[in-house]
């Protein structure tokens, strides 16, 4: 998802060139994506090996999501005065703490609150890197240059979150979180040698942004995002066991099928503005009906995340346009509200489940969600003709 960057970012050449440093910041969002989303895959494993419930284990995803909800406004508060590439380093040892503390905790409680620890750095580090990324070119090649940092959490759906299954079905999941762990050791020195050596900001009034929770757009925007994208992340938590359990495919199949789920993302994040809003609840309805289908299902897996992915750099540029100039903050608090749509959908996915009332009637719960998305941004659209005829 592409950000509109603030207008006061200070060109800073990066000691090795533009592509090595581009090249750690991405695979840095990479990595971070791929620590994310692998969980989502690795549910039934991680059921398996606590002797617990699926819908149980959910709640690890929930902790993660509360994590990037609390941290993302805290950081880019309290860090706001330090050298972007201390503040990018900060935050990767913070993720390889929390990460090394999931493959080590033995229950679920500690599994849930070093996921909650790995959460906090998400939504600040993707801000920050957006910023570093543009720092290192002319005003020109900004927009550009930040869609490419971005572009890695993509790519973590397509390449990262389905390779983590593999190893998990193979290996287990603690160890592929022991491979994440290790990439982010590598990212982190990446980006302590590659990254641009930028200097302190004693003038930033990080806490002036703050103001940006007194716009009513801002708060309405959020809100959009925080229900509507629900319905997104309700199927992709339960998707890999729906997959196994329901339309019952094998292993690879499943990973192939993740593999097609972020192909998803990539064609919505690229071509959003070709996807009509009409479809979403459509298509989400379609998972439940055609669940049994391992054909059927093929298509429906694309189709969900490029068409809710698609709308969201429409959504977020209009949050971006009516943040003025809280812009760096409300970039973070945009992944808060990914993650609170990550937290509801899961724990909506889980409820239902828990229920009885099956796997396929996530796609039910999901529509509903996405209904309540597109109702809140009627009345956001609603309140700013209202205040511009004022």
């Amino acid at each position: 998802m592409e950000l509109i960057e603030p207008v006061d970012v200070e060109r800073v050449r990066p000691p090795h060139g533009v592509e090595p440093a581009m090249f750690a910041l991405m695979l840095a969002t990479f990595t971070i994506g791929t620590g994310e989303f692998a969980m989502m895959g690795l549910l039934p494993e991680l059921s398996h090996s606590l002797g617990i419930s699926i819908s149980r284990a959910s709640s690890v995803i929930s902790a993660y999501a509360l994590g990037v909800v609390v941290g993302a406004p805290l950081i880019a508060v309290a860090g706001a005065k330090l050298p972007r590439r201390t503040l990018l380093l900060a935050m990767l040892v913070l993720f390889l703490v929390g990460n090394t503390g999931t493959i080590l905790m033995p229950n679920l409680l500690d599994i849930e609150v070093m996921r909650f620890i790995t959460g906090l750095p998400h939504g600040a580090f993707f801000g920050v890197a957006a910023l570093v990324g543009a720092s290192m070119v002319e005003r020109a090649r900004r927009g550009r240059t930040v869609g490419r940092v971005l572009s890695g959490i993509m790519f973590s759906t397509v390449v990262g979150s389905p390779l983590s299954t593999y190893a998990a079905n193979h290996l287990g999941w603690r160890a592929a979180y022991a491979a994440i762990s290790l990439l982010g050791l590598l990212c982190f020195l990446a980006i302590w040698y590659f990254a641009p050596r930028d200097k302190p900001h004693p003038n930033a009034n990080a806490l002036a942004e703050l103001g940006a929770f007194k716009r009513p757009q801002v708060l309405l925007t959020l809100l959009t995002s925080a229900i509507g994208f629900g319905g997104l992340f309700a199927i992709y938590t339960f998707l890999t066991t729906a997959l196994s359990d329901v339309t019952h495919l094998p292993d690879w199949a499943v990973a192939l099928y993740q593999i097609v789920w972020g192909l998803g993302m990539l064609a919505g994040n690229a071509f959003g503005g070709a996807m009509a809003d009409r479809n979403i609840n459509r298509t989400i309805l379609a998972f439940w009906l055609l669940l049994p289908s391992s054909v059927a299902m093929l298509p429906i897996t694309f189709l969900i995340p490029a068409t809710l992915i698609g709308i969201s750099p429409a959504i977020q540029s209009h949050l971006m346009e009516v943040a003025g100039d809280a812009q760096t903050l409300a970039a973070s608090l945009n992944n808060s509200a990914f993650n609170i749509a990550n937290a509801a959908g899961t724990w909506l996915g889980a409820f239902l489940v828990s229920s009885g009332l099956g796997l396929a009637s996530i796609g039910w719960g999901s529509a509903l969600l996405s209904a309540g998305g597109f109702l809140v941004y009627l009345i956001t659209m609603a309140q700013a003709r209202l205040s511009a005829s004022r």
